[in-house]
């Protein structure tokens, strides 16, 4: 075999060892952006589902307080009406999950979360519904919910942060464009949280 055919070996040889070690690259990352994307995903489920059993038990509790509270139709009103805004906005895709979308979502559950608290409120001026076995146990199940959903908007935000900090970084950045993974978007803190209550005496 001649020199030049020994040199074009090496080269070839040495063309197919870059591109092979490319490829590979680009399969680990692409591979990396679906198990991040997938873990968005079934995080953004876990969310959806705590949510879900909230608005699941406001029905029985609407029902246990008109029992005993039946003057009190304005509010019990606009916990149903704040339970049934949520129709429009609770399936959202985890995939489709836009900053404008997951405001809608987070207007809504803070709409029914404000109607859950004036419920609450009227709920104090009753003591024999306090003591109600069946509401109790409902009153329960709503604020262990309330901590489920803090623990499950928790897990999904770090594991949006995992994703979003995977896209963003080199090399990741050139190829999440091409392979269609963009940026995902977070859940934004409530705008009054940002501002000291009142206390007045």
């Amino acid at each position: 075999m001649s020199k030049g055919a020994k040199t074009g070996l090496i080269v070839t040889g040495i063309i197919l060892a870059i591109i092979l070690i490319i490829a590979v690259s680009i399969k680990n990352i692409y591979n990396n952006f679906v198990s991040l994307d997938e873990s968005v995903s079934q995080s953004w489920s876990q969310v959806q589902n705590v949510y879900q059993r909230r608005a699941d038990l406001i029905p029985n509790l609407v029902e246990t307080v008109k029992g005993y509270a039946k003057h009190e139709k304005q509010t019990l009103q606009a916990v149903t009406e704040a339970r049934a805004k949520l129709g429009g906005v609770t399936n959202i895709n985890a995939n489709d999950l836009t900053p404008e979308k997951l405001a809608q979502f987070q207007q809504a559950q803070a709409g029914l979360s404000s109607a859950l608290q004036r419920l609450m409120v009227v709920v104090e001026k009753y003591p024999d519904l306090k003591a109600n076995q069946n509401f109790i146990r409902l009153q329960d199940e709503l604020a262990g919910t309330e901590n489920r959903i803090a623990v499950e908007r928790k897990r999904f935000t770090e594991a949006v942060q995992a994703y979003n900090r995977y896209v963003r970084r080199f090399p990741q950045i050139l190829f999440a464009g091409m392979f269609g993974f963009e940026k995902k978007a977070y859940f934004e803190a409530d705008k009054s949280a940002q501002q000291a209550p009142k206390v007045k005496f």
